[in-house]
């Protein structure tokens, strides 16, 4: 048995794509590209870039179920979750999307009693949106509508799977992670334990091989760890 707490992004990791980046690409005026850059610029926090973007989105929501119902997750999701679990992790799924889609999407891939934390969207009229932070936190260092710091429980050993800038903050705080893309780059850039994945596929071997170290000997997890995926 493992005593891990997983916290798992959505949006480029459990998905092949960012879904809120496609909602705007569908549904929103053009201006959501600025917004976007400066947010990746550190200008803005994501609460605020979140909050003007869909702002901008018009469609009905019978459009937006469609465009929820068109998005594909990685295949081996649903069995890393069976698999994780039954090794004894406690697992979340921790998004600064929108809590409504990540829903319908894992329930239509058959992964539906997952706790979900994230962003959830309010409807205005027939086809305008806003969005609230259920899960923010004026203490956020990065000012995310979601703040994934307050999902990482003190008496387990916190793993983080993601893949952006979303991910960037807890990764620091995390015991380890398993990262790609953009969150990777950020590891290696920072000196953040971590393995690089491509695919959920590739999850179980390297799960295996964490060390299940208790709270109290952090440092000595941590040089062990690093040494173990120093090849990976």
């Amino acid at each position: 048995m493992i005593d891990w707490h997983i916290v798992c992004d959505f949006d480029g990791t459990i998905t092949r794509t960012d879904v809120i980046d496609s909602i705007l690409q569908r549904f929103a005026a053009p201006s959501w590209e600025a917004i976007e850059n400066e947010w990746l610029a550190g200008n803005i926090g994501s609460r605020e870039c979140l909050s003007r973007q869909l702002a901008l989105v018009k469609a009905t929501p019978s459009e937006l179920l469609g465009f929820f119902d068109s998005i594909e997750i990685d295949p081996d999701f649903p069995d890393f979750v069976d698999h994780a679990i039954g090794l004894g992790a406690s697992f979340e799924v921790v998004s600064d999307g929108i809590e409504q889609g990540i829903a319908r999407i894992l329930a239509r891939h058959y992964v539906s009693l997952l706790p979900i934390l994230a962003n959830r969207l309010r409807q205005l009229d027939h086809d305008s949106w806003r969005i609230d932070f259920p899960h923010a936190s004026d203490a956020c260092r990065a000012a995310s509508g979601n703040c994934k710091c307050k999902s990482t429980p003190s008496t387990k050993r916190v793993l983080v799977i993601g893949d952006g800038q979303s991910d960037m903050c807890v990764a620091a705080t995390a015991d380890f992670v398993f990262a790609k893309d953009r969150l990777a780059e950020h590891c290696e850039r920072n000196g953040i334990a971590h393995a690089r994945f491509d695919s959920f596929a590739e999850l179980p071997a390297l799960l295996a091989l964490l060390p299940n170290a208790s709270a109290a000997n952090a440092t000595t997890f941590n040089v062990e760890t690093q040494e173990i995926f120093h090849h990976v």
